[in-house]
């Protein structure tokens, strides 16, 4: 596991990795700005609708508030539809630099194909994390137990979201053992907790599964 996230960041420094960071970031700080924007258009009405006086200052610090707790609960979604759109590049710059013979022997899913698992993968986050809300609630007394929880329960749902990319391409081969699974899905689900890295982490998840399945440790 070490070697492999050890490898996985020297996937940076690939032109085709580095093109996709800059995309993935383009596009989130976008999609964040589209978000608070639509947000203060959203509570300028409500506030209308409740004969509110309201200059734009609450709204835009309601919406901003919003945006930050939005940003913390769904940046796994957005981060999973990211790596789901570009897991391709990132996966063929890192089997081109290191395996070569698996690349060669690998089949690269269709765009429809990685579509349908986008989709499949962002309703399972959505729906577990769904189901999970009372446990989560439940939780809130013991002070970590919610945190334990989420974690757990995002852990399991990255690290077949990583597994899904592989076996999409290599069928069988591209499994995982549920223990490196695990593994990975909770250092990726901590790591999206974190600003600035969780740009990083779809990049590095993604790369780091790569490089498990191919090497032989996925199956320790």
């Amino acid at each position: 596991m070490i070697q492999a996230l050890m490898l996985s960041f020297q996937s940076l420094s690939d032109r085709r990795v580095a093109a996709v960071l800059v995309k993935i970031i383009f596009l989130t700080i976008v999609s964040i700005v589209i978000l608070g924007i639509g947000l203060w258009f959203a509570l300028q009405r409500v506030f209308g609708w409740l004969n509110v006086n309201d200059d734009g200052f609450w709204s835009g610090l309601l919406s901003g508030a919003m945006i930050i707790l939005f940003s913390i609960l769904l940046f796994r979604v957005v981060a999973v539809a990211m790596t789901w759109v570009f897991a391709d590049d990132i996966i063929d710059a890192v089997e081109d630099r290191h395996y070569p013979r698996q690349a060669a022997l690998g089949k690269r899913p269709s765009l429809g194909a990685g579509l349908q698992m986008a989709v499949r993968s962002i309703v399972r986050v959505l729906g577990y994390n769904l189901l999970a809300l009372p446990l989560y609630l439940l939780l809130l007394f013991t002070g970590v137990g919610t945190a334990i929880a989420f974690l757990l329960i995002n852990a399991l749902l990255l690290g077949r979201d990583l597994e899904d990319m592989l076996i999409a391409r290599h069928g069988a081969k591209g499994a995982m053992n549920k223990l490196p699974r695990l593994m990975l899905g909770l250092i990726g689900t901590v790591g999206m907790l974190v600003p600035l890295v969780n740009f990083l982490v779809p990049i590095l998840a993604t790369a780091t599964a790569v490089h498990l399945v191919h090497s032989g440790n996925s199956k320790l």
